[in-house]
């Protein structure tokens, strides 16, 4: 409990608090599914494909590179150079072991089937919504990522969890990057930002299972595990806009996926495992996804975490009780209660009857404003506010770089 910084009232809040390392690690060494792996790579973006289950398979080209630079390179040097590494089009840092330089080079190249037209209609598809993408991807997203088992415990265990506002700026970045006109091109960052997250990953992947409370032979952060991620965040979020009725030109639904699937690319996941349209990502999230999402004592630790976000900021909109609100509104009820957010009495009703139609409203569906005109200026705000706290983090001196402990 002590490693977990929770008081007695956080502890009551949490629930059953902390079972044994054992018992809450067992989660992590699951390598094997309940049903057997039934997705077709024929549904991919290469339209074949092994059709190996991505829950054995990780990634061959950089984790020995990035085991081989941990483990003999000067690592605070290459973290140093890394950080000089912006842009897309920059050169790869002179003075990096030549190792990992050959598979930077190698990792930074876009596939054959990346579509700039797609990329346009993706920056067109995001400018419109920019301003409450940023709460799906805090809260559709960050916080789903709390009722994901894997990704909780390796969060939890490995720098990330004991560096959670650091950790939620980079994810932040990643929304922006991708989110920019020129994300993938020449004077963007998404490529840079992808590929120094896969080689995180990789770090992660040979640092973590050192700790003596991760499960022996058990190595993080699969394709799988990738995978998830990545429905949790481009699926999902079209799943809510769907949901909210939002009217989305086809053209401009094809380019947001294209670009989740250059990032994906760029993360390492394999193309046989990409999915080739949305019908065939709901259908790879329907396995990969939807039936492994539950709370463990570690995800609702750092959701209650998240949700003290607005603790060190002079924000009232940012309080506890409306990033509760949100969550529990996009989520539903049922990943809520499991993460022990409480119900807000005024936060909970006001978006159930006034988000609708605000959004309507700003997608130029209606011309008037909704039922309650302070409901509409609060809404308006709290996006506001929290772009702006968003920017105020990228602002800050920010380098994604190879972590040396564990928490």
């Amino acid at each position: 409990m002590d490693g977990i910084g929770l008081n007695r009232r956080d502890a009551l809040r949490v629930g059953s608090g902390f079972v044994g390392a054992a018992g809450a690690l067992a989660l992590g060494a699951r390598t094997v599914r309940a049903e057997p792996w039934t997705w077709s790579p024929s549904g991919s973006v290469l339209g074949s494909g092994q059709g190996a289950d991505p829950m054995t398979v990780w990634d061959a080209e950089a984790d020995p590179v990035v085991a081989d630079v941990m483990d003999h390179a000067d690592v605070p040097q290459v973290n140093r150079l890394l950080a000089t590494w912006i842009k897309n089009d920059q050169p790869i840092p002179a003075g990096l072991p030549k190792n990992l330089r050959d598979f930077m080079e190698y990792a930074r190249q876009l596939p054959s089937w990346a579509d700039s037209g797609k990329l346009a209609d993706s920056f067109q598809f995001q400018q419109k919504r920019g301003t409450y993408l940023g709460v799906l991807y805090a809260f559709a997203s960050g916080m789903m990522s709390n009722v994901i088992p894997h990704e909780a415990l390796a969060v939890y265990y490995s720098r990330g969890g004991s560096h959670l506002k650091e950790r939620i700026a980079k994810t932040a970045k990643f929304g922006y990057d991708i989110g920019a006109v020129n994300a993938y091109a020449p004077g963007g960052e998404m490529i840079v930002t992808c590929v120094k997250t896969r080689i995180i990953h990789a770090a992660v992947r040979h640092l973590l299972p050192t700790a003596p409370v991760w499960p022996k032979g058990h190595t993080p952060i699969s394709q799988d595990d990738l995978m998830v991620t990545w429905h949790s965040l481009g699926t999902s979020i079209m799943r809510v806009l769907t949901e909210w009725k939002i009217p989305i030109p086809a053209a401009e639904s094809v380019g947001y996926l294209h670009s989740w699937q250059l990032a994906g690319h760029l993360l390492g996941i394999r193309d046989e495992y990409i999915p080739v349209s949305w019908d065939q990502a709901n259908a790879q999230a329907a396995q990969v996804l939807d039936p492994i999402l539950e709370p463990t004592p570690e995800g609702r630790w750092l959701a209650n975490e998240l949700l003290n976000l607005g603790a060190d900021l002079d924000l009232t909109l940012l309080s506890r009780g409306i990033l509760g609100a949100f969550t529990r509104f996009i989520l539903g009820d049922k990943i809520a209660d499991e993460l022990n957010v409480a119900r807000e009495p005024v936060w909970g009703p006001l978006l159930q009857f006034s988000w609708g139609p605000f959004l309507a409203v700003r997608e130029g569906i209606l011309g008037v404003v909704p039922p309650s005109k302070d409901a509409y200026w609060m809404f308006d705000e709290f996006l506001r506010q929290f772009t702006m706290w968003y920017v105020s983090e990228l602002r800050m001196p920010l380098s994604i770089e190879i972590p040396q402990t564990n928490r």
